[in-house]
């Protein structure tokens, strides 16, 4: 079983002190530094790693309330559909069939295999408000390809280079997130157990929500429910949360569904793209 950690910030810096704290835990692990790559080449080879490894820790610095540039490039550019558990389950199906989809993605059916995931993020900020969208957004590392997520951190404190080493409570916690993502390793996604921080909502286990009146709705992942008395949240509907099967399989239809509408009105988009043009005052550098 192999373990890959993505260090996310400066080579030795706090994001990835935690996540040798947990790698080192975890045994069989390697790590990878985004720091290291460069154009599309080295991402396909990061490909390569995600496919082959069972368990992936992201560790990522805190950067305006969110994550590091270089794993939002990352994310953008490798796991989008073409990791999407549910859509390259459909793709394989239809072309096993003999017929060709409405949006021919890219097919890796190692994307397949069981993963299990664990989360760390560290910023400067003492205070909560600064790191509310980190764990959020970690959670797009691991949304595509269908990993469970089994445990997930988040640190503060740490605004100077290497800071995090002052705090030793820190990384137990790393070392324990390592430990707890190892002991999941090669289960299937609905036998795997959350071993962190238990949260508001019981797909993520985060704490984020979006109130429309009194329906609730999960910033992170979908699920939705309602709001009961005293704030409590009654949680009507997993199945809309892009954590499950059930919605990426739905989402994976509509895509292939929207394309095919598209595609019979593809003359009718090129004449309307014609006629708009292209804004005429560009500045380039």
């Amino acid at each position: 079983m192999k373990v890959l950690g993505l260090g996310c910030g400066r080579p030795g810096g706090s994001a990835e002190i935690l996540l040798t704290a947990a790698l080192r835990a975890a045994g069989d692990a390697h790590l990878v530094r985004l720091t290291d790559l460069s154009g599309d080449d080295d991402l396909w080879w990061l490909w390569e790693r995600l496919v082959e490894c069972d368990g992936l820790i992201v560790s990522t610095p805190i950067m305006t309330r969110t994550i590091a540039a270089r794993l939002k490039t990352v994310i953008d550019f490798l796991l989008g559909p073409n990791a999407d558990a549910a859509i390259i389950e459909h793709l394989t199906a239809v072309r096993r069939g003999g017929t060709e989809p409405a949006v021919p993605f890219r097919v890796d059916e190692r994307v397949l295999k069981p993963r299990v995931a664990g989360l760390l993020a560290v910023g400067g900020s003492l205070t909560p408000q600064w790191k509310t969208l980190a764990l959020p957004l970690l959670h797009t590392t691991a949304f595509s390809m269908h990993m469970a997520v089994v445990d997930q951190a988040v640190f503060g404190g740490a605004g100077t280079p290497q800071s995090i080493l002052l705090d030793d409570a820190a990384l137990e916690r790393a070392a324990r997130l390592g430990g707890n993502v190892v002991s999941q390793l090669g289960l299937a996604f609905d036998d795997v157990r959350y071993l962190g921080e238990p949260g508001l909502c019981p797909m993520c286990h985060l704490d984020v929500v979006e109130l429309t009146g009194t329906a609730v709705t999960c910033a992170t992942c979908g699920s939705a429910g309602e709001l009961g008395d005293g704030g409590t949240i009654r949680w009507t509907d997993l199945t809309s949360s892009v954590i499950s099967m059930a919605e990426k399989r739905a989402h994976a239809r509509e895509i292939q569904e929207t394309a095919a509408a598209h595609g019979k009105l593809r003359a009718d988009i090129d004449r309307r793209a014609a006629e708009f043009g292209i804004f005429e005052h560009m500045l380039r550098p």
